[in-house]
């Protein structure tokens, strides 16, 4: 009887525990509330994220969002003649009901831009000049469209070359040079002179190509170009990037006096450099891989690590954007493996590591 009765009393405390934190977390700050003395913090999204659970999640952890792929050149203007605004629209006007700003992510990338942009009827590469007053069509057109409902652009997307070259070779560079980028800056400026501008890049914590990305901001703010923030996009793992690292980065961007934005941030549970890895086409068939307690473990000290270099770092970071809601969808899935990088697990609930991103 005496066992039974330890067992019952056990039983009780544990479900005692559990319903007392459920309902910590459904009366609970958001994390958009830890961080309100901070900065905002947003996340990626898709029109589907709005008509399932993630709905509610978004309007109560976050205060910004950023169309995943809504808003890049390929999806939102696929012909020359047509522009698919539906999907754009509807991140947009969400945001609006739901009181939340709005990052524009891409006007001008190497990836997921249609052909037409760079070839004539006959296939050929158009002149720069074309090339140009397409760019500035475009840019014009979309970023006029928002004009007072997005407070933020990235306006040139991984220009900058992961090898020893400088840029990036792309058509792009091919028919322009370096051009494109102070232009595209100026069109955006022209059209919207509200908006803060920013470029964006991915393994910024690399000391080479950290370096190359600097000398182009230095060189666009010495030329007088409206570039006022730079994009960190974040995508790490549980072996990326060190703190030193990090807080090099932060430091030698903000001594230029732009704006810091981590604009894509998720940390995989799989050791290695995760940025720069573009999903194309259909997702591969996903090896079934188990969150571990070691991946869990290692992870939450890879978030807090880097939430604590954010709190340090205040005065000059002006957003977190996570991309994606949650483990149940994330663009890592597509790699052909599963990967867990961010704070809510595949039914929306928040992990261990959230709580120690919360915790200070």
């Amino acid at each position: 009887m005496k066992t039974h009765i330890r067992k019952l009393t056990l039983f009780m405390a544990s479900t005692s525990l559990l319903f007392i934190a459920a309902n910590n977390y459904k009366d609970n700050k958001g994390l958009k509330d830890y961080y309100k003395k901070y900065f905002p913090i947003g996340v990626a999204v898709r029109p589907a994220d709005f008509s399932s659970g993630e709905s509610n999640l978004i309007i109560n952890e976050f205060n910004s969002v950023t169309p995943e792929n809504a808003m890049k050149m390929g999806p939102i203007h696929p012909r020359e003649d047509r522009y698919y605004w539906r999907d754009a629209d509807t991140i947009v006007n969400f945001a609006i009901r739901n009181k939340l700003k709005v990052r524009g992510h891409t006007l001008c990338w190497h990836a997921q831009t249609p052909n037409w942009l760079f070839t004539d009827s006959a296939g050929n590469n158009v002149s720069k000049e074309i090339l140009l007053q397409r760019l500035e069509s475009h840019i014009n057109t979309v970023v006029s469209r928002y004009k007072g409902k997005i407070y933020a652009w990235d306006v040139v997307n991984e220009a900058i070359a992961d090898g020893p070259e400088y840029l990036r070779k792309s058509k792009w560079t091919e028919i322009t040079g370096e051009e494109f980028i102070e232009k595209a800056f100026e069109y955006a400026h022209a059209a919207d002179p509200d908006a803060v501008l920013f470029y964006n890049d991915y393994n910024t914590e690399i000391p080479a190509k950290r370096d190359k990305i600097y000398k182009l901001l230095k060189g666009l703010k010495e030329k007088g170009i409206p570039v006022h923030g730079v994009g960190l996009q974040a995508h790490w793992s549980v072996s990326t990037p060190t703190r030193q690292e990090l807080e090099k980065s932060i430091e030698m961007f903000s001594s230029l006096g732009l704006q810091i934005q981590f604009t894509e941030l998720d940390i995989s549970v799989y050791s290695g450099r995760q940025g720069g890895q573009l999903i194309q086409g259909q997702q591969q068939q996903q090896q079934k891989a188990e969150f571990t307690a070691e991946m869990e473990q290692q992870q939450l000290e890879k978030y807090k690590m880097v939430f604590d270099v954010f709190r340090k770092y205040k005065k000059n970071i002006t957003g977190v954007t996570f991309w994606n809601v949650s483990d149940k969808y994330t663009w890592l899935d597509g790699r052909g493996r599963k990967n867990y990088p961010l704070l809510f697990d595949q039914e929306l609930k928040p992990k261990k590591a959230y709580w120690e991103v919360v915790k200070f």
